[in-house]
């Protein structure tokens, strides 16, 4: 099931900022992230904030429906607009994520687009994604997408071998992600990323490099490769709990890394950010780029996060308590904290040291600066970078990121 909301104060009914969140907005970018929350089947690894339909039958009516979620969201991208009052930012990025988005029909997506650019305008060159489940379009539903102002698209693939697919319990059949990538590109996409999970319980050294090789032939231009993390309370964490299935150790994962990194650097991909990918600058993931800078982000839909001027909040999780929430004119926040300066450094630490920029080293206090220069004695940071005031991770440090990232903090 979904994992639980943070605890926090509790946001105004009217969603109000304190006047200090927007101060300098003008000089920050803004995006949107619209959450779907729907899917046809529920993924054993998945503990995101998604519903089947059997999950929600009776648990918030018509509230709850997906035939109205289009019209639901848009509420709520015209409760940003008074939130947000007269800042004149145009959105420049927006991603649409899930769950599924496209269990819903390629028009209530473009409608959703529509109602961020009637209320904020869209920036000349703004970045327009939605993930897409490969079993749940085609290339009718992606040029409804492409006319509509789409101009990038994520399919889940996770991998080209139907067991370890099943393993993962996700219903696409191989090969029909690198279809996607063709059908997205004929129907005139500048960018197509391609999402891969390694470490799945099962998968061997020929499956991951098999799942490395289907991506790169299928031509997209950027491809996200995460490790399997097993969360409690999901179906797969059961069925390692009872035995059936074994559990990858940390090794197995470094070493599917590594394959990536070889396999993906020889096909002209470049990493950007640890997990992350490009053909080229501009085929990187602009959206994500703003979490990782620490940028603003309106997130719309239930149990949705939010980030404006050091204001961080997040909606309530129930599809039917969120349409509630709106139908009777208040906000849908659940919850929200006020970062602090500290709150902040820490924060950028922990994301800009992912990201092949890596982050200042400016930042860190003089235990974090003595853990970094053991960090590059131990050959985890960069030389360069580094004696040009940088923390830019090495492929051995991309390996221990986690641990990197704690010791520069502390």
């Amino acid at each position: 099931m979904p994992s639980a909301l943070p605890d926090g104060e509790p946001v105004p009914d009217d969603g109000a900022l304190p006047a200090h969140a927007l101060t300098g907005a003008a000089d920050r970018p803004l995006g949107f992230y619209l959450h779907v929350p729907y899917c046809a089947t529920r993924c054993g690894y998945c503990d995101f904030n998604t519903y089947t339909a059997t999950e929600l039958r009776g648990t918030g009516g018509v509230l709850a429906s997906r035939d109205n979620y289009a019209a639901t969201l848009t509420d709520e991208v015209r409760l940003a607009r008074k939130v947000l009052g007269d800042d004149p930012r145009p959105v420049r990025t927006v991603f649409v994520g899930g769950g599924t988005p496209t269990l819903l029909p390629a028009a209530d997506l473009v409608r959703m687009l529509e109602a961020i650019r009637a209320e904020f305008g869209l920036a000349d060159d703004a970045e327009i994604t939605t993930e897409a489940n490969p079993e749940s379009v085609d290339p009718a539903y992606l040029a409804t997408l492409r006319a509509g102002g789409f101009n990038r698209i994520s399919f889940g693939m996770q991998s080209a071998r139907e067991h370890v697919l099943r393993v993962l319990d996700r219903t696409h059949t191989p090969g029909r992600p690198e279809a996607c990538v063709a059908e997205a590109r004929a129907a005139g996409f500048d960018h197509v990323n391609l999402d891969l999970i390694y470490g799945t319980p099962g998968e061997s050294d020929d499956d991951w490099r098999a799942s490395l090789d289907a991506a790169i032939g299928a031509g997209p231009d950027h491809v996200s490769a995460y490790a399997l993390i097993v969360e409690e309370g999901t179906q797969l964490a059961r069925r390692i709990r009872r035995g059936e299935v074994p559990m990858t150790d940390d090794d197995v994962h470094a070493d599917r890394y590594l394959m990536a990194e070889d396999r993906l650097s020889q096909a002209g991909f470049s990493w950007y950010e640890v997990s992350n990918w490009a053909t080229s600058e501009a085929g990187r993931c602009l959206h994500n780029e703003l979490y990782w800078r620490g940028a603003d982000w309106w997130g719309a839909g239930p149990g949705a996060h939010s980030h404006v001027g050091g204001v961080r909040w997040w909606n309530v999780k129930h599809p039917g308590a969120y349409a509630g929430a709106l139908a009777a004119g208040r906000s849908p926040g659940a919850g929200r904290e006020l970062l602090s300066d500290e709150d902040r450094r820490v924060e950028r630490i922990l994301l800009e040291l992912r990201l092949v920029e890596g982050c200042p080293l400016s930042l860190l206090r003089p235990e974090g600066l003595a853990a970094s220069r053991r960090a590059l004695a131990d050959g985890l940071l960069a030389a360069e970078p580094y004696a040009a005031g940088s923390a830019v991770l090495t492929l051995r440090g991309r390996l221990l990121a986690d641990a990197v990232v704690r010791d520069l903090v502390d």
